[in-house]
């Protein structure tokens, strides 16, 4: 276990949870050959907000990318009742992570596998952890963008560039972001209300920020505090005389379905953008 006492030594003259230059500083140092990121162990405190932050129960399951000593995958089984999958590339720092599920008791819903983050597939979780650099977290968030909507995605200390975060929280000297994967929502629809009629809905996306218009009887109205958050999509309208209405719905892929001033709504999208 030489390398990892040596990593080991190393996080102990960096402290707990060290700032993010110090890192990213390690980086050029050869750790292995084929791994992107020195391991830097999160504090306890850390890991329990990330798992907290993405609402981990034990209908989850949660991918720890770059598992290091398994900590992480660990508590969530341990503490949040969840079946967990840490992805390490160290044989030596997989051997650990094992022994601990075993000496844990969790074994039976952990497993550590061996691999590049890169290249498993890991399209089955429910939550991902990280704990990169924010060039890694931005080499692997088109994967993550891809994933199903309401997928959480919990970092330590490095965030996703220009995708802003969900929630975002101080434990002592470390930040904690977290991300949920948004629906593809943008494009032209048409909505179909009961008893109303048909409205068309135009939707502008940036990750989970929306924005756009509804146009009805020949009216166009924007939409106010559009929001949308996984796969539930909210906006509200207010049309001539004050009269405001609001919406909340499901989208699935092409179809949207919901309520808005007490009457269901569907919705089917007819052009991209």
């Amino acid at each position: 276990m030489t390398r990892i006492l040596a990593r080991a030594a190393v996080c102990l003259a960096l402290g707990a949870s060290p700032a993010h230059a110090q890192l990213e500083a390690l980086t050029p140092v050869p750790v292995l050959p084929g791994k992107d990121v020195a391991w830097v162990p999160t504090p306890d405190a850390a890991a329990d907000r990330m798992l907290s932050m993405a609402q981990v129960g034990p209908r989850d399951l949660v991918y720890d990318l770059g598992s290091g000593d398994g900590k992480i995958a660990i508590m969530a089984a341990r503490r949040f009742g969840a079946r967990a999958v840490g992805v390490e590339y160290d044989p030596e720092l997989l051997e650990a992570s094992r022994e601990a599920a075993r000496r844990e008791g969790v074994a039976d819903r952990v497993r550590f596998a061996q691999g590049d983050i890169f290249e498993h597939d890991f399209r089955e979780a429910t939550v991902v952890t990280l704990y990169l650099l924010t060039t890694l977290n931005l080499k692997l968030r088109p994967r993550i963008l891809e994933m199903r909507p309401g997928t959480r995605v919990a970092s330590h200390m490095f965030r996703m560039g220009d995708w802003p975060p969900d929630e975002s929280a101080r434990v002592g000297s470390s930040d904690v972001y977290l991300w949920i994967v948004p629906a593809r929502v943008a494009g032209t629809w048409v909505m179909t209300r009961t008893p109303s009629g048909a409205a068309e809905l135009v939707l502008d996306q940036r990750f989970q920020r929306i924005s756009g218009s509804m146009r009805a009887a020949g009216e166009t109205i924007a939409l106010d505090q559009a929001t949308l958050r996984g796969d539930e999509i909210r906006f509200a309208v207010t049309g001539e005389g004050g009269r405001r209405e609001a919406f909340v719905g499901r989208v699935a892929g092409d179809r949207m379905t919901g309520e808005g001033g007490a009457q269901p709504w569907s919705a089917v999208r007819v052009r991209t953008r």
